[in-house]
């Protein structure tokens, strides 16, 4: 099928995963019409490839907008004619108004095995909760977030010292896979429509960074859950030693009880904390 016989597509995308996405459909031969992204944040720690640029290089008209806070952006959309409807990892919520633009359907991907964690950060809440496994879905976009009806999914492991870091590039991995095993039936308008089991639902909200502060009352495997969910690039589990502010980038928990009240320094070299039960090795902090 050449590109002009393919449907119109439109894209909003963001992060590593939106990159990589934007990527497989324009390897795919898709018919973008456009792309909406946001501009890198100066006081944003952007670890990730650029969607706008990667648009810009294939020659695929880029649109920045504010939000959706007027009439403006949703006509600049219907101006595109879009067919179908990808929304990779952007971070407004998509006007219902728009959702029902595209006659094929519109579509987003998601970074953990729907109907669980639902809602932003989601690969950070499933390390800091011991997850062993999270995922990429792709679902159809309806008004609410997260809870349209299941194109395609695929499973990713969580390992035990796995960073979040570590754990997005795998899912930004998978999330390729599905898009590509998908989008031939999307363009068809035969893709599936599997029903979330709403009793299965969970949803978490986002993460500020003063959500790193360390409860050292928590048990140590908990206090390296955090540590490892939220360290580089995100903003850091951080707690308070001698009066400073301190950040743990990495830990290791130990099973022995110190018999020490926890937040109790019990070793300065190597740095060894008691917790609620156990204790956390520091063997990275600033």
């Amino acid at each position: 099928m050449r590109k002009s016989e393919r449907p119109r597509t439109v894209v909003f995308a963001y992060s590593e995963v939106g990159h990589r996405c934007l990527r497989v459909l324009m390897g795919l031969g898709a018919d973008i019409r456009g792309v909406f992204t946001y501009e890198d944040d100066r006081n944003e720690n952007t670890w990730f490839s650029s969607v706008k640029d990667l648009a810009v290089a294939g020659g695929i008209p880029v649109f920045t907008p504010r939000g959706f806070g007027d009439a403006g952006a949703a006509a600049l959309v219907e101006s595109l004619e879009p067919e179908v409807l990808f929304s990779f990892y952007y971070r407004d919520l998509i006007p219902a108004a728009i959702l029902a633009m595209p006659r094929l359907g519109a579509f987003n991907m998601h970074g953990s095995l729907l109907p669980r964690y639902r809602g932003r950060a989601c690969v950070n809440w499933a390390i800091i909760h011991g997850e062993t496994e999270t995922g990429a879905t792709l679902h159809w976009m309806t008004p609410r977030p997260d809870e349209g009806d299941i194109v395609d999914q695929e499973r990713v492991p969580i390992g035990e010292r796995d960073t979040a870091l570590e754990v997005m590039l795998k899912v930004a991995d998978a999330a390729e896979r599905v898009l590509t095993r998908s989008l031939p039936l999307i363009e068809a308008g035969k893709a599936p429509r599997i029903p979330q089991d709403e009793s299965k639902a969970t949803y978490f909200g986002g993460r500020r960074p003063e959500d790193g502060l360390i409860d050292w009352g928590a048990p140590a495997r908990d206090i390296c859950n955090l540590v490892r969910a939220v360290t580089r690039p995100y903003p850091g589990a951080f707690t308070f030693l001698d009066g400073e502010k301190v950040f743990v980038w990495k830990a290791t928990p130990l099973d022995e009880d110190t018999g020490a009240a926890p937040g109790t320094v019990v070793e300065r070299n190597p740095l060894v904390i008691a917790a609620g039960k156990g204790a956390v090795r520091v063997e990275e902090w600033e």
